[in-house]
C-alpha cells in the first residue's frame, strides 16, 4: 500500500529528504505522498523511513492504494528502470 500524510502533519520537513523514491512533496498546506512513487521503502529499507522519522505519527496506509509487498517491490523495480 502506498502511504498517506494526514492533516496532523506539522510541516516539520523531516520526511521529504528521507524518501528514497522522492515521493514526498509539499502540497497546498501539508506534505503529500505521490502514491505511484511510494513503495513504503521496499527495495531500499526494511521500514518506511518517513514513518520512522515523523514526530507526530501522521503517516498512515493510503486506503485507496492498498498494495502487498510483492506489488510494492514490482513498483520499486519499475521506478529503478525508469531512473536509468
Amino acid at each position: 500500500m502506498a502511504l498517506l500524510i494526514t492533516d496532523e502533519c506539522i510541516n516539520c520537513d523531516v520526511c521529504e529528504p528521507e524518501c528514497p523514491n522522492e515521493a514526498i512533496y509539499m502540497g497546498k498546506e501539508i506534505y503529500e505522498i505521490h502514491p505511484h512513487k511510494c513503495t513504503e521503502c521496499v527495495g531500499h529499507f526494511d521500514e518506511p523511513q518517513c514513518v520512522q522519522v515523523c514526530p507526530v505519527a501522521c503517516i498512515d496506509p493510503h486506503p485507496q492504494h492498498l498494495e502487498n509487498r510483492e506489488t510494492l517491490y514490482q513498483k520499486f523495480l519499475r521506478l529503478q528502470t525508469a531512473a536509468t
